[in-house]
């Protein structure tokens, strides 16, 4: 029975990718030249990059505020710019994610589509120098994040490219936000050329990659013509889920956990042996009869534990809640590493030391406070019996 399920999913996912194909195929050859001043009047640059520039504009004729992209023909492929193109307009049907809105056409330099515009900037622009975003703004923008890439997931697409600019807010609080650019995206079993970059966002799974382009670097400095084979990886959701990790640390504390995620990087190595020595912990308190996994440990042995593996410098100002969500989203290994959609269960809690700290004392207070009113009561009660029987 299960594998039937497995089967169904895998068919339901290659017929929402051949639906993408398909979609690219057909408008592949009736792509409209116009010029952009004709029907769209440009406000102004709202960001720009390796893909080309996005321009606030308004619909000429609707009075409509858009968004248009527009990706170089000399460097963009018109496969690339459809797929791309039609995977926001048809798929990404969720509240949080950016939409296409049906305008697409060529320019003699750039193709170029319209979509939702994020009039307030992207979520870059929000996370406040030293100190990072408010703690209940976190927990709602990634509440927001952990339903849109859920959905995405769902329908078989890895966005491939979760970071700060790629977020885009539609009011000044992030009480709504979207996640867009889907240029990295692809379709989950894809085989694509591993990419090593200098960032926390790159999982550590693509290391290997970093030493063939280093090894690559070495031969040409050497004249040796031949290069390394490159190394091709499969797409997996566990990419998402690695920069929603990074993504929570960077808010709430305005850096990154470390440079990049290698041996080498002193922070990451921190990280790796204390996670690593939390597996074995978890392991030892299994086989003494306490909590296995999926059951709660109390108060006492989290911090017995800790006792025994001090925790990353880096790591020290936070909640054993959010703890607990960056070894879900941060699990060195991409196969153990949890789904988007387990943050939800790690909302509403504090996830910073401060915040818990601060609600454990309102809750010794409130316990204090209730044992004041039962002693009262009780005392109130046992002169009110002498009372009566007084009478």
């Amino acid at each position: 029975m299960e594998g039937k399920k497995i089967l169904q999913w895998q068919l339901a996912l290659r017929s929402e990718a051949q639906q993408l194909d398909e979609l690219c195929f057909l408008t592949a050859q009736s792509m409209t030249s116009l010029r952009t001043s004709d029907h769209f009047q440009i406000v102004k640059l709202l960001g720009e990059g390796s893909y080309g520039k996005v321009m606030l504009a308004v619909h000429r004729k609707r009075g409509t505020p858009m968004a248009l992209k527009f990706f170089p023909r000399k460097s963009t492929s018109l496969a690339s710019f459809l797929r791309e193109y039609h995977l926001s307009l048809s798929f990404c049907t969720h509240p949080s994610l950016t939409r296409a809105l049906g305008i697409f056409y060529s320019t003699p330099s750039y193709y170029v589509f319209a979509q939702q515009a994020g009039l307030y900037g992207d979520l870059y622009n929000v996370i406040v120098s030293e100190s990072g975003v408010e703690e209940e703004c976190v927990q709602r923008v990634m509440a927001q994040l952990s339903g849109a890439v859920t959905h995405l997931h769902s329908l078989g697409f890895v966005h491939r490219d979760i970071k700060p600019e790629n977020i885009f807010l539609c009011d000044s609080a992030c009480r709504w936000v979207k996640l867009g650019d889907f240029g990295l995206a692809r379709t989950i079993g894809t085989r694509v050329r591993g990419v090593w970059y200098d960032s926390p966002f790159c999982t550590p799974e693509v290391e290997p990659v970093k030493a063939l382009e280093q090894e690559n670097e070495r031969r040409q400095v050497s004249g040796d013509p031949e290069p390394v084979e490159p190394l091709w990886m499969t797409v997996e959701p566990s990419v998402d889920s690695w920069a929603l990790g990074v993504l929570v640390y960077c808010l709430l504390t305005s850096c990154f956990p470390w440079e990049e995620s290698t041996r080498d990087a002193p922070g990451f190595r921190r990280y790796r042996e204390w996670f690593d020595r939390e597996a074995e912990l978890d392991g030892v308190s299994c086989s003494r009869g306490r909590p296995s996994d999926g059951e709660e440990k109390s108060q006492e042995e989290k911090e017995e534990d800790n006792r025994g593996n001090p925790l990353p410098s880096q790591f020290k100002g936070f909640s054993l809640l959010v703890l607990a969500l960056f070894k879900e989203l941060l699990h060195p290994q991409p196969k153990q590493r949890g789904s988007p959609e387990e943050i939800l269960s790690y909302l509403g809690g504090p996830w910073l030391k401060e915040t818990e700290v601060e609600e454990q004392r309102k809750a010794a207070e409130a316990e204090k406070e209730a044992r004041n009113i039962s002693r009262r009561g009780g005392v109130e009660e046992e002169v009110a019996r002498e009372g009566r029987a007084e009478r």
